[in-house]
């Protein structure tokens, strides 16, 4: 039985941004949505409860619990009749949050928390998670309705076929376009080389467009089998010349979900999150959700 959708909350703008979207996605998958906040209370060196020298209520478990409550609220008027359930994680909410990820289908989190520096882009909960959570990791940041199409970036590596996957099934359950977009330069390597050996120089001045065409062979060749299991969903293929990720962060500001694989083609072996995802959860302009393979 697929487990709920889980969502952090600390508080913040953007936590509470995500709630919406997490309830959203918990209805349309039937799942029940599990409302998280994960504290250590030893570390705020405070009693748990309310100060004798202050109101009865004031204590850090009420605020915590007040803030549970006004989460749940939210979630259920973003999304009528989800089914909504709350709790508070011991520890730290990384450590937290990673747990929940080995029974949960969907993690959701804001892109920023309450707490760090505020000129960062990206949270470290946010970025840990995305590199290391055990089910697909949304990050809600941007633009939030949900208009527009669901896009899924493909470069055509293994890694990359269990994002195209999901992107799929997420348009169908959104009832939503999906745009399989490909971004190709002359650089692009996708031969028998491998990684490490450029390509010559002939062959980069060479028949243009006998690359452009290899490389829309490449798309179709990924979205195979796909389509034929969701033959409702409207699918717009699209190959365009130029670098992945501006191309995608432009794309993003049109779509309503952007969907990428952790790690792809190219890069250092050993990184859990590649270039590409890393820029598009610092600058995409909707939410973005990673999905790491073989989870």
């Amino acid at each position: 039985m697929p487990g709920p959708v889980v969502v952090g909350v600390d508080g913040s703008p953007s936590a509470m941004a995500a709630v919406d979207a997490a309830a959203r996605e918990a209805l349309f998958r039937g799942a029940e949505l599990h409302v998280v906040h994960a504290f250590i209370w030893p570390a705020m060196h405070v009693p748990p409860g309310a100060s004798p020298l202050g109101p009865p209520a004031g204590g850090v478990r009420e605020g915590v619990e007040h803030l549970l409550h006004e989460a749940v609220d939210r979630a259920r008027f973003a999304a009528p009749g989800v089914r909504a359930a709350s709790a508070v994680m011991p520890g730290e909410a990384v450590a937290a949050l990673e747990a929940e990820s080995r029974t949960a289908q969907l993690i959701v989190v804001g892109h920023r928390g309450s707490g760090g520096i505020r000129e960062l882009l990206l949270g470290s909960t946010a970025v840990h998670l995305a590199a290391h959570g055990h089910c697909p990791v949304m990050v809600v940041r941007g633009r939030t309705e949900p208009e527009g199409p669901v896009l899924v970036a493909v470069d055509g590596s293994p890694q990359g076929r269990e994002a195209i996957a999901f992107a799929f099934a997420e348009a169908q359950l959104r009832g939503s376009e999906l745009v399989a977009l490909h971004a190709w330069t002359t650089w692009s390597d996708h031969g028998e080389s491998g990684p490490g050996h450029p390509v010559e120089l002939v062959d980069m001045i060479g028949d243009v467009e006998q690359m452009r065409a290899a490389e829309e062979r490449l798309l179709v060749e990924a979205l195979s089998g796909h389509r034929e299991r969701y033959p409702e969903v409207t699918v717009r293929p699209r190959v365009l010349r130029g670098r992945t990720r501006p191309t995608l962060i432009e794309a993003s500001e049109r779509a309503q979900l952007i969907v990428v694989c952790a790690r792809g083609r190219g890069g250092f072996a050993g990184l859990l999150l590649g270039s590409v995802g890393q820029a598009v959860l610092h600058h995409a302009n909707c939410p973005v959700t990673v999905v790491r393979s073989g989870l």
